[in-house]
């Protein structure tokens, strides 16, 4: 059954660059984390208020889903509850407690606190594009493509979902990375399987 699923779209951004199916669309190399992200926002022309209060963890995870998703009609594909997130990455949301701490000795910040968690992440993607399926975020301490392959492959399969966003998104400080991977029943003319090895490819070497 496994065979059936196929990765129809993904992204990646890292070391200043945003990567889409392997190609670079941006890059703003020289600047901090937080600079690039809102650089990055702004060239793909999002349209989303929100981001502005966002910690880095959600404003990257939700730049790698736009770019992920673009071209891709997956809310009209599917219904609100068939389209699902499953996320991983290795430091949680360490990013925004370190932030929340500091911020805490003078005045503790409810607007920061409520990211202190690192599925927030999951929130925002899925309010941004009204999703209502199946979500999880689990910590490793790195890419595990086999756990997440079988993980959405049982999703599927058992057709809990009829797509999924999965992967990896990081953020500590300066150091970060999102690699997404859109995964469908249906094929496309740009589909390739949907499988570890495949994933790990991306992963590592940003294509196939």
């Amino acid at each position: 059954m496994a065979d059936n699923l196929h990765i129809t779209s993904y992204s990646t951004i890292n070391n200043n660059t945003v990567y889409s199916n392997g190609d670079a669309v941006f890059e703003n190399s020289g600047v901090d984390t937080g600079a690039f992200l809102l650089a990055a926002y702004q060239f793909l022309e999002i349209k989303y208020p929100k981001f502005y209060k966002m910690d880095g963890l959600s404003k990257l995870g939700l730049l790698a889903s736009e770019v992920l998703l673009k071209d891709h009609s997956v809310g009209e594909q599917y219904r609100e509850n068939e389209v699902g997130i499953v996320l991983t990455n290795a430091n949680a949301s360490l990013d925004a407690d370190i932030k929340y701490f500091e911020g805490a000795k003078t005045v503790a910040s409810p607007a920061l606190f409520v990211y202190t968690l690192p599925n927030i992440v999951i929130g925002e993607i899925s309010i941004k594009n009204k999703f209502k399926g199946e979500n999880a975020f689990f910590v490793f301490e790195q890419f595990d493509a086999a756990f997440v392959h079988r993980y959405v492959s049982y999703l599927l399969n058992n057709n809990i979902l009829q797509a999924c966003i999965c992967g990896w998104v990081d953020l500590l400080q300066d150091d970060y990375k999102a690699v997404l991977y859109l995964v469908e029943k249906n094929e496309h003319k740009t589909s390739i399987p949907f499988t570890a090895d495949n994933m790990n490819n991306i992963y590592l070497f940003n294509k196939i």
